[in-house]
């Protein structure tokens, strides 16, 4: 490699860098809402801040508290979206795919994206 190709690495992985502190550290605006969906068809929308616990149909059980959500019980056999981290930030989810549950965080103001790609 040359002297060249080690500056061109090095500014690269500097801005990649820069990207993901901005990304981690940036500040929320702190309202968040929980959106779930259930086979497709909206279920509900729950406020972040609101501690409580959501039955889903009899298949999930969603719990939101300390600001987060997460699955506390499925009836789905591999039980990926129990085990799955509680969700915080805008544009997260988990999602049980035997049972067609999604949560999703969204924040009420216009992000400023057309689309998000993961």
């Amino acid at each position: 490699m040359k002297r060249s190709d080690l500056i061109l690495a090095g500014a690269v992985l500097a801005v990649a860098a820069v990207i993901l502190a901005y990304q981690f550290f940036r500040q929320d605006s702190g309202e968040h809402l929980v959106e779930i969906s259930v086979d497709g068809e909206h279920f509900g929308t729950y406020n972040l801040t609101d501690e409580q616990t959501i039955e889903i149909d009899d298949t999930n059980r969603v719990v939101i508290e300390d600001g987060a959500a997460r699955m506390e019980w499925a009836d789905c056999p591999d039980q990926l979206c129990v085990n799955h981290r509680a969700v915080s930030k805008n544009g997260e989810s988990i999602i049980c795919l035997p049972n067609q549950v999604v949560i999703t965080i969204v924040s009420p103001e216009e992000s400023g994206l057309d689309a998000v790609a993961q």
